[in-house]
C-alpha cells in the first residue's frame, strides 16, 4: 500500500488508539454517572476488532490468530486461536450470535484472509485468501448474515471491493469500472475494522486517507460507487479511519493523524444527507480517533490519548472523558458499549442512556 498502516505487520509502526465518549444520563430525575469497568480478557494480545450484539454477546479479535467471545456483556471471556493462523492479525470481527461470526485478517498478499464459524469457534472455514501480492484487506461489514462487503487497498488504481450474497461461500470482486479511481497515495486504514459501514438493505460507505480524505458511497450494495471530498485532515499518516451511520442519512467520520495523536485538528465530521456532504464537528478539543460508533443516544469514538461520549452531534464540548487508550469500540445498542485495546485491554462503559 502507499502509506504505513499502524501495526499492520511486523516492522510497521504500531500505535495505541483512543476512545471518545460522553453523556450525562438521567433516571427518575437523578443524575447517574457513567461507569468504566476494566474487564479481565485473559490475553495480552493486541486487540483491534470488536462486535457487540444487543443480547450481550460480543466477539473480539487481535494478533496471532486470536479471538475472544463473551455472552455476558464482557464479564467473562473465552480466548482461543484459529488453527494455523498464528501469523495473522485479525483486524476485524463481525458477530451475529454466540455461534456465528466472521474474522478478517489484514496484511499484504496472503496474510489478508476471511474466516467464518457457525459453531462458536469449534471450527473455522477459510472462505477467502487474497492471492494478489499488491492486495491488502482493511475492513468488512454485513447487511445481514448472508450479505457482506470487504474493502481493500487500491490495486492498479482502484480500491478492492469484495461482495458476498451467500454467507461467504463465494466472494466476488466489484469490477474496477464501477469505482471512481483512487488518487495517488490514497488508501484505507486497517486500524479498527470500521473503515466501511452499511445501513438498510443496500447502502454502503467506506473511507480513505493519505493524500486525500474521502468517502465512497454505494446505493446498490456495492455494485456502483460515487465519492465525496471531506474536510478531515489528510497526510501520510492521517485521514479518515472510521465511519458509522445511525440510519441511511445520518453518519459520522473520524480520524486524524495517528503519529500526532494529541493534535487538535479537523478529525471529526457529520452528514445528514447520506454522505454526500460532510460538516466538521464543533466539539472541542478534538484528537486522533481510530473508531466511531453510534449508541442509542449519542456516539462514541476511540483513539490513543483519551475517551469520551457525546449525546448529539451538535454538541460543542465533551460531557465526559477518560484517559484510556483503545483501538475499537462497539455499542450493545442500549445503555452500554465495549472497547478493546493493546495488551488485551477491554473496557465496558455503562449508564450511557
Amino acid at each position: 500500500m502507499s502509506f504505513a498502516k499502524p501495526g499492520a505487520v511486523a516492522g510497521q509502526i504500531s500505535v495505541r488508539l483512543l476512545f471518545a465518549m460522553s453523556l450525562a444520563t438521567f433516571a427518575t430525575g437523578q443524575l447517574q454517572a457513567q461507569q468504566l469497568t476494566v474487564l479481565n480478557s485473559g490475553t495480552q494480545e493486541n486487540l483491534r476488532g470488536i462486535s457487540a450484539l444487543p443480547n450481550g454477546v460480543a466477539w473480539a479479535s487481535g494478533t496471532h490468530g486470536t479471538y475472544l467471545k463473551t455472552a455476558d456483556r464482557g464479564t467473562t471471556w473465552s480466548v482461543a486461536h484459529v488453527p494455523q493462523a498464528n501469523d495473522l492479525d485479525f483486524r476485524d470481527v463481525e458477530a451475529f450470535s454466540v455461534d456465528a461470526a466472521y474474522l478478517l485478517s489484514a496484511g499484504p498478499g496472503e496474510l489478508s484472509r476471511i474466516y467464518k464459524t457457525t459453531n462458536g469457534g469449534n471450527s473455522w472455514e477459510l472462505q477467502y485468501t487474497n492471492k494478489d501480492p499488491k492486495g491488502f484487506l482493511d475492513c468488512m461489514a454485513f447487511w445481514d448474515p448472508s450479505h457482506g462487503i470487504v474493502v481493500g487497498d487500491p490495486v492498479n488504481g482502484r480500491f478492492t471491493i469484495l461482495l458476498t450474497e451467500d454467507g461467504g461461500r463465494t466472494w466476488n470482486q466489484t469490477p474496477a469500472a464501477a469505482l471512481p479511481p483512487a488518487q495517488q497515495g490514497e488508501g484505507a486504514f486497517a486500524a479498527s475494522g470500521t473503515c466501511v459501514a452499511v445501513s438498510g438493505q443496500k447502502n454502503a460507505w467506506f473511507v480513505t486517507g493519505g493524500t486525500t480524505a474521502r468517502v465512497f458511497r454505494s446505493p446498490d450494495a456495492g455494485q456502483t460507487w460515487e465519492v465525496s471530498e471531506t474536510p478531515i485532515v489528510r497526510g501520510a499518516s492521517a485521514g479518515i479511519f472510521s465511519i458509522a451511520f445511525r440510519d441511511e442519512k445520518h453518519g459520522a467520520i473520524a480520524g486524524g493523524d495517528y503519529k500526532d495523536a494529541a493534535r487538535n485538528d479537523a478529525n471529526l465530521a457529520f452528514t445528514d444527507d447520506g454522505g454526500k456532504t460532510w460538516k466538521l464537528s464543533a466539539l472541542e478539543p478534538q484528537w486522533y480517533f481510530s473508531a466511531v460508533a453510534f449508541q442509542r443516544q449519542g456516539f462514541i469514538a476511540v483513539g490513543s490519548t483519551r475517551s469520551g461520549h457525546v449525546v448529539e452531534e451538535k454538541a460543542k464540548t465533551w460531557s465526559k472523558t477518560w484517559d484510556e487508550g483503545l483501538n475499537a469500540v462497539s455499542a450493545f445498542g442500549t445503555d452500554s458499549a465495549i472497547a478493546v485495546g493493546a495488551n488485551g485491554k477491554i473496557v465496558r462503559f455503562t449508564n450511557l442512556k
